[in-house]
């Protein structure tokens, strides 16, 4: 039977009644393609899927049903097999939001294993990571888009001995051009059979499913495995805890190659019955998307709302009047913490109380879930799914994992051991990394419990400012100046200093249409709501555009960057010279910053040489 809801989970105990039937008597599922055959069974007819062409409401989408889609994986692992895919090997999927990613995810797992991948990362990222996962086969939009899809698919082919290339044609295509790679993909798909495996294959839970990268962006990506059963798991868990029904209708507008976009969104609601709506391919950077969003709301009658706080702060900003949104009984967050002042514009505005929950790549998906009816202050991120042990223990000096348990109230880093936390990466080095000595995947996320058994997310570890030793949480700092009535995004990092090692300081994006206000007045506004006075912000600088990751985090290497030509400029102004010097801080291959101080063609060798007196004392590497 397809995964359905036991009873309304209200408290902790609903989650220890879930954990008093054995787990292998919870549910006997053994894989993703299961899952899919119990769907298409159930459910026939309906709707699974629905592709919006455009932003336009108005506009006649794409559907697909559960029978159509459960045919399609099918083929599409018939497809795979007859390449010469089998279960040890790897399918990479370089694709915007479509219909077809859907059949390539579900289809190259069936087959093989799946690599989505992130197509803004470079050419040499992605090659690297193809050949680390030794991909066979990578399945590539046929147009160019914001993303150049296939002028990339055709330099990874060229690039990648063996690699075969086939290409997704695009919705609004009327005739396939000629294909320079090695088959047009809804042609092949269409001459494999639909009715069983042709491999035979008895997919087993320990199966590896996926490999889904992490990191990258600053630094050399990771793949991480996923399981059949740590998918299916995560799909069981997230029904139950957020009471998902046939009657459901919910957007999807995670980007695919992301796991919150294909496990939690998207197995979880179709493993009930959910209709799933993709907002186009560029999903919810297509601007005509996020004006209609709440039109696409009321057309569709949807039932939940689930996006990072970016992507709400932004909805925050788009008038409801005139439309109706009554349909949604669940809004929910997660990916970073949430804002205090977000959280309460949405209640105030839209009369949702947004409901946040903590997952990630390493727990497929998810860890923690506030459900439907739980109400909770911003960064209450719910209960631990079913079946898990949760730990918070104290942090070391350098923002690491202890051994020392805290009690509930007390902040330190969120350990967990569960039925979806993944085997490891493709690299023993970096799988060690993760895993403490008795097996406890270290989450680098800090929070506590509260006496209710609901986690709370503070942040990262790695975020945390530590300065002369103390260790200051920045959402501290975000939280104070986010309260400001002008401020529409904001985030803390630390900046260099050569006697603290780190000052807090803090950046802000307006509201559009604000009155400006002065910097000092941001600054005085945050310290006033600063109890602690060493994680009182040394500035606040107003930028234009907030830094984002691919699906809308703040990204905070982008800061730290900003924040060290800052410090860099203001100890320069010193010396006469040099307050005339480009300063630039670029992210080395490992993640690092490093300075370059270019000066005018008229200083001379003393000047250079009092420049790198006065930088030496800050802990920062030159180049």
């Amino acid at each position: 039977m397809p995964f359905a809801p036991s009873y309304p989970i209200r408290s902790i105990a609903d989650i220890r009644r879930l954990e008093e039937t054995p787990l292998k008597e919870a549910f006997s599922v053994c894989s993703t393609y299961e899952i899919f055959a119990e769907s298409a069974r159930a459910f026939g007819d309906k709707t699974a899927l629905t592709f919006l062409r455009t932003g336009d409401p108005g506009d006649a989408p794409l559907r697909m049903s559960y029978k159509e889609l459960f045919a399609g994986i099918t083929r599409a692992a018939n497809l795979f097999d007859d390449l010469g895919v089998r279960p040890g090997d790897a399918v990479a999927a370089l694709l915007p939001g479509c219909l077809e990613y859907h059949l390539v995810l579900w289809g190259a797992e069936a087959a093989g294993i799946v690599q989505p991948l992130n197509p803004l990362l470079s050419l040499d990222k992605l090659a690297e990571l193809i050949e680390t996962a030794g991909a066979k086969i990578l399945v590539a939009y046929g147009a160019k888009d914001d993303a150049d899809y296939w002028e990339k698919a055709m330099a990874l082919r060229a690039r990648i001995a063996g690699l075969k290339v086939l290409r997704v044609a695009p919705h609004d295509e009327d005739e396939l051009p000629a294909n320079d790679g090695d088959g047009d993909f809804q042609l092949l798909l269409a001459e494999q059979p639909a009715d069983r495996l042709i491999s035979g294959r008895d997919i087993q839970p320990d199966d590896i499913a996926a490999y889904f990268h992490t990191g990258g962006t600053t630094g050399s990506p990771k793949l991480a495995m996923h399981t059949h059963g740590n998918q299916v798991f995560t799909a069981w868990a997230s029904v139950k805890l957020q009471g998902l029904t046939p009657q459901d209708v919910t957007i999807n507008g995670y980007p695919l190659f992301h796991v919150a976009g294909v496990l939690p969104a998207s197995l979880t609601a179709l493993s009930a019955g959910v209709n799933v709506i993709i907002p186009t391919t560029t999903l919810l950077r297509n601007p005509q998307v996020r004006e209609n969003y709440w039109r696409i709301v009321e057309k569709y009658r949807t039932t939940s709302l689930s996006a990072v706080p970016t992507i709400l702060a932004m909805l925050a900003n788009i008038s409801t009047e005139g439309v109706d949104i009554s349909s949604i009984r669940y809004c929910r967050t997660g990916a970073a913490i949430l804002p205090p002042e977000l959280a309460r514009r949405f209640e105030d505005q839209f009369g949702l109380h947004v409901h946040e929950s903590l997952g990630m790549t390493e727990m497929a998906g998810i860890s923690s879930i506030r459900p439907p009816g739980v109400h909770g202050p911003a960064g209450c991120v719910g209960f631990p799914i079913p079946y898990s042990m949760t730990r918070i223990v104290a942090l070391d000096e350098s923002g690491g994992p202890t051994n020392r348990d805290l009690p509930p109230g007390e902040h330190g880093m969120i350990l967990f051991k569960a039925p979806n936390v993944f085997p490891g990466f493709l690299s023993d080095k970096d799988t060690a990394k993760v895993f403490t000595q008795d097996g406890w995947l270290a989450t680098g996320d800090v929070g506590w419990m509260d006496d209710e058994g609901r986690l709370h997310l503070t942040g990262r570890s790695k975020d945390l400012i530590i300065r002369s030793g103390h260790n200051i949480d920045p959402k501290v700092i975000e939280d104070a100046l986010g309260s400001h009535p002008s401020v529409h995004l904001c985030a803390a990092v630390g900046a260099p200093d050569a006697y603290a090692g780190e000052m807090p300081v803090a950046f802000a994006v307006l509201k559009p249409g604000a009155q400006e206000p002065a910097e000092a007045e941001l600054l005085d506004w945050t310290c006033a709501r600063v109890d602690e006075p060493p994680a009182r912000p040394k500035t606040v600088s107003i930028i234009e555009v907030m830094p984002m990751t691919n699906v809308g985090k703040i990204f905070k290497p982008d800061l730290r960057r900003l924040a060290v030509e800052n410090t860099v400029r203001e100890v320069l102004a010193e010396l006469e010279p040099a307050r005339e010097a480009e300063v630039s801080a670029i992210l080395t291959a490992d993640g690092k910053l490093s300075v370059t101080v270019n000066l005018p063609a008229a200083a001379g060798t003393s000047a250079k040489e009092a420049v790198r007196a006065l930088l030496e004392p800050l802990p920062i590497d030159m180049l």
